[in-house]
């Protein structure tokens, strides 16, 4: 029996594609300052690492998979599955009014497997980055007149990703390597609003789709402090790297119907990308409690988009603290007890900068652990309350309430077996 989902995996992993696909697609969360560089960065760290500040580091766990530092997959010691949900509520506020917008879709599913007594690998797919924006503005233009501008962004980059992992005395060294894929639009129109005026409305779009491979690697070295507490620091890299594009540009008028009066197809370019780092130390317990704190950080003056530079930053940074709680692992009379509870926090800034000011971004965490009561599957749960942004300067502040429900379970694969 055990291996009866193993048996049905792909076809698991080819109906998550497809939900995944579909949520994307018909839940939009209106995003202004996705318009920027690859649009607004996703967090693709797993549920239970939200609900602790997304200090992840420094993390592993026996039975959960840690994406974002790969050298955790060598502590794993049963196959497990993932995949989990988000849901958004954005208040956007300007210096005069705000308005609120939401979503709600699969984030991600990944699958750990150990390889032996010192090695561990995991796949799946992962969020990157989302674009969509809708924004409209009313403008006199001489010789045409009063009409409305039109700002309009759809899109996104994911990644699917296989990634390895090996132990020895303490140190752990991993890596992931995936292809990183997705199209965006930018749409911008222009509306005469006077029907008297025998002028066309017009429109420009630019498609871009990219795709390439990516990597990034970690370590990790754990030692006992005592005979109870023991130390983990780790450490992560991302070179920067380029993605393959091609760009499409039509430009369209119309008037009672559409007609393109000009493209451009296969235009050829790339998409370079930031190098990434990131450190973290945690001390913990056992199973019984861990706390830890973060710093990652990107450097997005390497960011081209067809060798031009958008409206970011030189770099961006995240500091983060958090911790989790288990007061009784093994208790088998009060459910409540075998409950981990996390709390964190995390303050940094975001890659965009407009009028000479840069965006911050902070939030507090939390959530919970609900196991099942005959094995080591578990419901897990996150909330951060933060916000983006500021009002100054014309700007926009985003508040934000963030949930996340997840699931894990495991099972064991490669046994051998006792009876013919």
């Amino acid at each position: 029996m055990r291996h009866i989902f193993a048996k049905r995996l792909p076809i698991v992993i080819l109906s998550l594609i497809v939900i995944t696909t579909q949520a994307q697609n018909s839940n939009k969360e209106n995003s202004p300052y996705s318009r920027f560089g690859i649009g607004e960065l996703r967090n693709a760290n797993n549920i239970m690492l939200k609900g602790m500040g997304n200090i992840s580091t420094a993390y592993t766990s026996l039975v959960n998979v840690n994406t974002a530092n790969p050298a955790s997959y060598a502590s794993l010691i049963l196959t497990t599955y993932e995949a989990a949900g988000e849901g958004n509520r954005r208040t956007i506020k300007t210096s005069g009014s705000n308005y609120q917008t939401g979503m709600a879709t699969l984030t991600y599913m990944h699958i750990g497997i150990p390889v032996g007594k010192y090695g561990g690998m995991a796949l799946g797919l992962r969020p990157v980055s989302r674009v969509y924006y809708k924004l409209n503005d009313t403008t006199d233009i001489d010789s045409f007149g009063k009409a409305i501008k039109g700002y309009t962004g759809d899109g996104s980059l994911n990644q699917g990703f296989i990634g390895f992992a090996g132990k020895y005395s303490g140190f752990s060294l991993g890596f992931n390597i995936g292809y990183v894929f997705g199209t965006t639009d930018h749409i911008s129109t222009l509306d005469p609003l006077e029907t008297s005026n025998r002028v066309l409305g017009s429109g420009f779009l630019t498609r871009t789709q990219m795709g390439a491979l990516h990597w990034d690697a970690g370590a990790m070295y754990e030692n006992k402090l005592n005979s109870k507490i023991s130390i983990r620091g780790g450490v992560t890299y991302s070179a920067s790297q380029a993605l393959n594009a091609s760009r499409s540009e039509y430009w369209i008028s119309y008037r009672f119907q559409q007609d393109t009066v000009y493209k451009v197809t296969g235009n050829e370019g790339r998409i370079v990308l930031p190098s990434k780092y990131s450190a973290g130390v945690q001390l913990f317990s056992g199973s019984k409690w861990a706390a830890g704190i973060d710093y990652a950080a990107a450097n997005w003056s390497q960011y081209r988009d067809y060798g031009n530079t958008d409206s970011l930053a030189a770099g961006s940074y995240k500091l983060s603290i958090g911790g989790e709680f288990t007061p009784d692992i093994n208790s088998m009379r009060k459910y409540f007890q075998r409950v981990t509870y996390r709390l964190g926090a995390y303050y940094g800034t975001d890659p965009v900068m407009l009028r000479g000011q840069q965006l911050n971004l902070y939030a507090i965490t939390a959530g919970f652990s609900l196991p099942f009561k005959k094995n080591t599957a578990r419901v897990h749960t996150s909330i951060e309350v933060g916000s983006r942004g500021t009002v100054s300067n014309g700007l926009l502040r985003e508040n934000f309430i963030r949930f996340g429900l997840g699931l894990s379970f495991n099972d064991k694969w490669f046994i051998k077996r006792k009876y013919e």
